[in-house]
């Protein structure tokens, strides 16, 4: 599967993701004569070789003589209108989109009603739209992220002096679950635009998943620093298809328990599944002074473990958390749909290296076709299995 991972140790904005495309293998004759077809005034892509901390990476400047700024209806109007891919058009048009709606939620206005200022400019118009582009013509599949560094201190916007991350990119950040980390330098390294890019494209956000590289491209920032290199860099390579072994990264947490009561461990159970965990479960043990007890473990998205962290210390299980990031191999799963004298059932499969070596038949459709026809939900299982053989061996 070809996959994409995005090294944001840096920080990201959308000059830095059409930077590193570029390096990586975009063609960029191609890129910008579908760039010309979006009909903007006086616009040039100019695309240079820098270095940054001695690093050589592509730097990547829209110029334009158009200085209009557009509402969000102006934005999908010029984009739909280009020669660019339709899917391509689709992903710019959702960001846009998405960024529309949080500028709006922020001042207090409708998604139309808002006046795009910085994410408006022509700039980052091309940069979503060539990082777009980018996506579907190096045929990725899917796409990775590490943790993203968003820099720190204050940042200039049209309404003044804002701390970084600054509101637009904390709230997509927020929304998107995405992961990140002050530093490495007291100034703005993710941007609204590189936020909303990261948002649409990432799949997973993590450690670099197994993958045999294929190419690595490095996007430069604009700014220049001696502390860092102020990079992007993304890795695209092959990873595992479907039915071999997929790499993940989640978050465990483990506390033990011994002085609560079983009411409230189920309570606090029931809330962190409510809350997005992924798998709550209860383990007995023994502890100091011969206490019978139970270890609470949680497995959630890196993403939400301070949400979990906080409901184990709200219903006052513990004084304490142990935390840390594991990796989680799992199978490619597929649902198949047989069809049985009972209607149509789901059936959970898993492939290894291309054998089947899992299938199980979806356990809230037996149980309401055994409802339904008033039978032992084993026989609804039963069938649905024969109805899944004969399928396999035709």
């Amino acid at each position: 599967m070809k996959t994409a991972y995005f090294d944001c140790f840096a920080g990201a904005a959308g000059d830095m993701i059409s930077a590193a495309m570029l390096d990586a293998g975009l063609d960029e004759a191609f890129l910008a004569g579908q760039l010309a077809s979006l009909g903007i005034e006086g616009l040039h892509i100019k695309v240079s070789r820098t270095k940054r901390c001695g690093i050589s990476a592509v730097l990547f400047q829209p110029i334009s003589t158009d200085r209009h700024l557009r509402h969000l209806t102006d934005i999908t109007r010029l984009i739909k209108n280009s020669r660019v891919n339709d899917r391509a058009k689709q992903r710019a048009i959702k960001i846009f989109e998405n960024l529309a709606q949080v500028e709006g939620r922020i001042h207090g206005k409708g998604a139309d009603e808002v006046h795009f200022h910085e994410i408006g400019a022509v700039d980052s118009v091309v940069d979503i739209v060539s990082a777009c582009i980018g996506l579907e013509a190096l045929g990725i599949e899917k796409v990775y992220s590490s943790c993203v560094s968003v820099g720190g201190g204050v940042v200039k916007i049209d309404h003044g002096l804002v701390p970084v991350p600054a509101p637009a990119t904390a709230e997509l950040v927020k929304e998107a679950k995405i992961p990140i980390k002050g530093g490495p330098d007291n100034k703005e390294l993710l941007t609204p635009t590189g936020a909303a890019i990261l948002a649409n494209f990432v799949d997973e956000f993590g450690v670099l998943p197994d993958m045999k590289v294929q190419s690595i491209g490095y996007g430069a920032g604009m700014l220049e620093s001696d502390e860092f290199a102020n990079v992007l860099r993304l890795m695209i390579g092959e990873t595992a298809g479907p039915g071999r072994a997929d790499i993940d990264c989640v978050c465990l947490l483990e506390t033990n328990i011994d002085d609560a009561t079983s009411e409230r461990i189920g309570f606090a159970f029931k809330k962190l599944i409510e809350e997005g965990a992924l798998d709550v479960f209860t383990t007995g043990i023994g502890m100091k002074n011969n206490r019978p007890a139970v270890k609470l473990s949680v497995i959630c998205r890196p993403a939400d473990s301070g949400r979990m962290e906080w409901i184990i210390f709200e219903e006052g299980l513990t004084l304490g958390i142990r935390k840390q990031i594991v990796q989680r191999i799992k199978l490619a799963r597929e649902m198949v749909t047989v069809q049985t004298e009972y209607g149509e059932i789901r059936v959970k499969t898993a492939r290894a290296k291309g054998r089947l070596v899992s299938a199980k038949p979806e356990y809230a459709d037996c149980a309401a076709a055994a409802k339904h026809h008033k039978v032992a939900i084993g026989k609804i299982q039963r069938a649905v299995m024969n109805s899944f053989g004969r399928n396999i061996s035709k």
